[in-house]
């Protein structure tokens, strides 16, 4: 008989919160964080701060999660992928290295920005992040997701924006992802046989900015913002169609079903 597996969660955080319960029904649970917060309900909670040399050995784990933010430096997530291998046992069957579309900056581009385009990082973030997923698959031989921008209860950016009547950028290129579907890609990766090894995780409806905004404030009954005219928009357009064709349907397939959610619920 086949043991349940284990899974280490690195980095405690919402994505980790929400995913626990699902991962939980199948096996045991581990998160590792750098604060003494709780750990998800459910799961065996390790404080590590992999900025440095782990002092003790971690648990024997059959899948990882790695969502760490960014670092202070560009080596930031080397150097904690290094320290976190050193303190494993054995390296996992399966990891998944969450980075994000951020490791593509500059100008931007209308083109959808498939996962076989390769980015050209020109900040020192962007390039933390594109070191952090090489070193993720040097080291663990991690499946890579980059979400686009992650929103949902309690992620409420544009919202507040909204509510405000900041000014915004109408004409810039912006995608997303509901966290609910980033649970389910990242849930799916961790168990799948032969996942794909770079998924873009973006819904179906890449948007300029004032085309979202403009349909949440009338969600809101609210006044449009204003808009910080640009000669160049900038921002991206990524291509979906790996993740569809992995995850099946979205649940959340636009920006109007998820805002629109989250509009009611803050009514109510």
């Amino acid at each position: 008989m086949t043991s349940p597996p284990r899974t280490l969660l690195v980095g405690s955080g919402k994505i980790a919160a929400r995913l626990a319960p699902q991962l939980l029904e199948h096996g045991e649970v581990f998160a590792l964080r750098r604060s003494d917060g709780a750990p998800p309900s459910g799961t065996t909670g390790i404080r590590a701060d992999l900025s440095v040399p782990l002092r003790a050995r971690l648990p024997d784990v059959d899948r990882m999660l790695v969502t760490l933010p960014p670092g202070d430096t560009a080596t930031a997530y080397r150097t904690a992928l290094m320290h976190l291998a050193d303190a494993l046992p054995v390296l996992p069957a399966r990891t998944v290295f969450v980075s994000s579309t951020g490791v593509f900056d500059g100008q931007g581009s209308s083109r959808p920005l498939t996962e076989q385009d390769r980015p050209t990082p020109t900040t020192e973030r962007s390039r933390g992040l594109l070191d952090g997923e090489r070193a993720a698959v040097e080291i663990f031989d991690a499946v890579i997701v980059r979400p686009a921008g992650i929103y949902g209860p309690g992620r409420e950016f544009l919202l507040r924006k909204v509510r405000e009547g900041a000014a915004v950028e109408h004409a810039r290129r912006t995608n997303r992802i509901h966290e609910t579907d980033l649970v389910r890609t990242l849930e799916l990766l961790l168990r799948m046989t032969q996942p794909p090894r770079l998924v873009h995780a973006v819904d179906e409806s890449p948007a300029p900015l004032g085309e979202v905004v403009t349909f949440i404030a009338h969600e809101l009954g609210l006044d449009v913002p204003p808009d910080v005219a640009s000669a160049d928009p900038g921002g991206f357009v990524y291509d979906g169609a790996l993740l569809r064709s992995v995850l099946g349907s979205l649940d959340y397939p636009t920006y109007r079903e998820g805002y629109a959610e989250m509009v009611a619920d803050s009514s109510a």
